[in-house]
């Protein structure tokens, strides 16, 4: 029996991608080599926050199923590959997991599938790597005997307003004839599609979305450093910037980025462009700003541990918001963790409050975790405010005991201390 779609990754971007798929009526197929995964999916449990268990419920009724058998690609019209794309230990691209995928594909394409990669990564990634895996093992050549097409993945978890069928989709293909066959498919999924010229504009075009983010946090990081160091008052700076109705998009400074995206794809167009000789000196810039803010963080809290008690060290530290954007209990590259780690390096006894976040673990060590935000305010020396989720009220934690150090600028009181 034919499938109308076999989804690569059931992760952050490939489940909502799959639930959309079968929302809309294709008969959908979820591939991943987790059997955890697998097994949960078939369960009727989602492990992603950006899809829950009545809506995986949903989709197994509409005809959905996960499985662990790469033979379901031979029987695909489409194919679509959402496997992660990190960084290896050196802080260098990782396109491990898109290889090993393609591959799999490779191994079962047969003619007229189409074939899309949504995992980000540098441009020529669909051109050039991609494309020889499915066309050597397969003997089938892109653009004549198969499509194939890259579309870059825009999810925002814990975003319902915008979500994969309101946002507008980028698609691209290796051919005109491939980007016409994949405008075909995303237009039964998204309302609004925008053609690319190429593939390699489709992964530029992701590259600086996320890039453009990446710098424009370094800046403000780096305006809240200078105006500390001035006596300025960084969040009235940040006010009044953002009132100008033209020319300013307002961001807010922090204890660092996380995410898959943000702190990541920055690495891929660096890399990309440095294969080329071309050095990309303001990523290195908002990288360097962005490393220091963590330390930063960790070193207005020791000075405020020393006011408090004379002694950081035996002091109780209570980290409020572990995971790396509010309302989700995604702690990806989560900026907590260098300062959970910062803390206890000098012998602070740090715990977290986050309602999202079941377990939180530092340099492999677990982390307390405090469920009774009241009592463990009033058992805690001082309390970093890193994510402002939307279950935190702020009279509360201006009225505690301990002392705030408040990172994201939402709080005001004789006790509490703005990043």
């Amino acid at each position: 029996m034919s499938v109308d779609l076999v989804v690569v990754g059931l992760g952050h971007v490939g489940l909502p991608l799959a639930h959309r798929a079968a929302e809309a009526g294709l008969r959908t197929v979820g591939l991943d080599v987790s059997e955890t995964v697998v097994n949960g999916l078939s369960a009727g449990r989602s492990h992603v926050g950006g899809v829950d268990d009545a809506q995986v419920a949903a989709m197994l009724g509409a005809g959905f199923e996960a499985t662990v058998d790469p033979t379901v690609l031979g029987a695909a019209r489409t194919v679509v590959i959402c496997v992660p794309t990190g960084l290896a230990q050196d802080g260098t691209p990782d396109l491990s997991s898109v290889e090993a995928a393609t591959r799999s594909v490779a191994t079962e394409l047969r003619p007229g599938t189409l074939v899309v990669l949504e995992s980000t990564s540098y441009p020529g990634t669909t051109r050039d790597l991609v494309r020889p895996l499915l066309e050597d093992a397969s003997g089938l050549r892109a653009g004549d005997d198969f499509h194939l097409a890259y579309s870059p993945q825009r999810i925002d978890p814990g975003n319902a307003h915008w979500t994969v069928r309101s946002t507008p989709k980028i698609v691209s293909g290796h051919t005109p004839r491939c980007a016409k066959r994949a405008t075909a498919f995303y237009g039964r999924l998204v309302d609004n599609l925008v053609v690319a010229r190429g593939t390699r504009e489709a992964e530029m075009a992701k590259l600086l979305e996320n890039t453009y983010r990446y710098v424009n946090i370094a800046l403000v990081d780096e305006i809240a450093l200078f105006c500390h160091e001035s006596g300025i008052d960084t969040w009235d700076v940040l006010h009044c910037a953002a009132t100008k109705p033209f020319g300013y998009a307002p961001f807010t400074p922090g204890a660092g980025v996380g995410g898959h995206c943000i702190p990541v794809d920055p690495h891929y167009l660096a890399a990309g462009a440095a294969a080329q000789g071309f050095p990309f000196r303001m990523l290195a810039a908002a990288h360097d700003v962005l490393g220091r803010m963590p330390g930063h963080v960790v070193e207005r809290a020791l000075r405020l541990l020393t006011e408090v008690r004379g002694d950081p060290r035996g002091a109780r530290v209570l980290l409020l918001g572990v995971a790396y954007k509010p309302g989700v209990a995604d702690v990806r590259e989560s900026p907590a963790r260098p300062v959970a780690a910062g803390l206890r390096a000098v012998g602070v006894e740090v715990s977290y409050h986050d309602p999202y976040v079941d377990g939180f673990s530092v340099e492999g060590r677990p982390l307390p975790r405090a469920t009774e935000l009241a009592t463990a305010l009033d058992g805690s020396d001082l309390a970093i405010l890193l994510q402002e989720h939307p279950c935190y009220d702020m009279g509360q934690l201006v009225r505690a005991r301990c002392a705030l150090l408040d990172t994201r600028g939402r709080a005001a009181g004789r006790r509490v201390t703005l990043l």
